[in-house]
C-alpha cells in the first residue's frame, strides 16, 4: 500500500515537472528543481523539529530534576544510541540532536556519533541503482561504527580535559531565538518549529540553486581531475545541508566517477540539516566549528580506510 501511495505521489510529482517545463521552459525547470524541491525537502523536517522542541519544552516546563539526572547518567552512553539511531534512513534526526545537544541534554560525543552514521538518502539511491543489499547493509553497519567509535572517542578527550556535558540547559535555545515559552509548551514548540523551518528554507533554496546553475557534471570533473584529494573534496561537499549532497556522491560512486571510499568520506560528514540547526541554535561558534572539523577529518580518515576494505565496495 506505501509503495503504491509513493508511486502515486512521484507520478503526481513527475507530471507537475513536466508541466512546469514544457510551458515555462528553463524558468519552469528552476521552478521545479530549486522552488519546488526545496518546500517538500523543508516540510519533511517539520514533524521531527516540532515533536523535538515539544519534547524539550516538556522537559523545561513539566520535566523533574529527577529525570534531568536520569537524562545525565546516559550521557556516557549516548554515542552508542545516537549512533544507532543515525542509521535510520532519514534527515530529521540529525536536526533533533542538534537541538538536543544545545539544551546540553545530550553530549558533544552523542552529537557526532549521530552526524557520522546518519544514512540520509543513501540507502534507497544505492538500492535503486544496482547496488546489492548486502554491500549497502556493510556500509550503513560501517559508518555506524563509524560514528560510535569516534563519538566515544570525543566524550573521552573531553572528560580528560575536565569539560563534561554541562548542566541541561534548554533555556539557550528560548533565549536564542526569543519563543516566549511562558505562554505554553505548545505555542513555544511551534515558534520554535516555525524560525527553524523558514532558516531551512532560505538555505534550501539558495543550495538547491548552486545545483541547478553549476550542475552534476562540473561538480564531476572536478573529482575526476584531482583524484589525490577526492577524499577531502567529498567530505566538504557531505557537509552540504541537504540531502541532495547525499544522492550526488552514490550517483557519483555508482557512475565511477569517485571511490567507494571517498563516497564514504562524504556520506560520513553528511548530517543533512542537522548542520544547519547546529549553528542556528548552538550560540557556540567554536563549539560548531569543531564539530565540522571532527566530521571533515573522520570522514577523511575513514573514506581512505574504507577504501582498502574490500567488501565495501560497489
Amino acid at each position: 500500500m506505501n509503495t503504491l501511495l509513493h508511486a502515486d505521489e512521484h507520478g503526481v510529482h513527475s507530471g507537475l515537472s513536466g508541466f512546469l517545463e514544457e510551458h515555462l521552459g528553463r524558468f519552469g525547470a528552476f521552478l521545479d528543481e530549486v522552488l519546488l524541491h526545496g518546500i517538500l525537502d523543508t516540510l519533511k523536517l517539520v514533524g521531527f523539529l516540532f515533536l523535538t522542541y515539544l519534547f524539550m519544552e516538556f522537559i523545561e516546563h513539566r520535566a523533574s530534576d529527577k529525570v534531568k539526572r536520569v537524562m545525565k547518567k546516559t550521557g556516557p552512553y549516548g554515542p552508542l544510541v545516537g549512533g544507532a539511531m543515525g542509521a535510520v534512513p532519514q534527515c530529521g534526526f540529525s536536526a533533533v540532536a542538534s537541538n538536543l545537544y544545545t539544551g546540553r541534554v545530550v553530549t558533544l560525543g552523542t552529537l557526532v556519533a549521530v552526524f557520522l552514521s546518519t544514512s540520509d538518502e543513501m540507502i534507497p539511491v544505492l538500492a535503486s541503482a544496482g547496488a546489492s543489499a548486502i554491500t549497502v547493509l556493510l556500509i550503513v553497519v560501517y559508518k555506524v561504527l563509524v560514528g560510535i567509535a569516534v563519538g566515544f572517542a570525543v566524550d573521552g578527550a573531553l572528560r580528560l580535559m575536565g569539560r563534561g556535558k554541562g548542566e541541561i540547559d534548554i533555556d539557550q535555545i528560548c533565549e536564542a531565538d526569543d519563543c516566549h515559552c511562558e505562554r505554553g509548551i505548545f505555542r513555544s514548540a511551534c515558534h520554535h518549529t516555525l524560525t527553524v523551518s523558514l532558516f531551512l528554507l532560505i538555505c534550501t533554496l539558495a543550495i538547491n540553486s548552486l545545483y541547478f546553475f553549476v550542475g552534476e557534471e562540473n561538480i564531476s570533473k572536478i573529482m575526476v581531475d584531482i583524484p589525490f584529494v577526492s577524499h577531502l573534496i567529498c567530505s566538504v561537499v557531505g557537509l552540504i545541508p541537504n540531502c541532495a549532497a547525499s544522492v550526488v556522491l552514490a550517483k557519483f560512486a555508482m557512475s565511477g566517477f569517485i571511490s567507494t571510499g571517498a563516497m564514504i568520506s562524504g556520506l560520513l560528514t553528511g548530517a543533512g540539516a542537522g548542520i544547519l540547526v547546529l549553528f542556528k541554535m548552538n550560540k557556540s561558534i567554536k563549539e560548531n566549528l569543531a564539530v565540522v572539523g571532527i566530521l571533515v577529518g573522520a570522514g577523511v580518515i575513514f573514506g581512505m580506510v574504507a577504501d582498502l576494505i574490500p567488501f565495501l565496495s560497489l
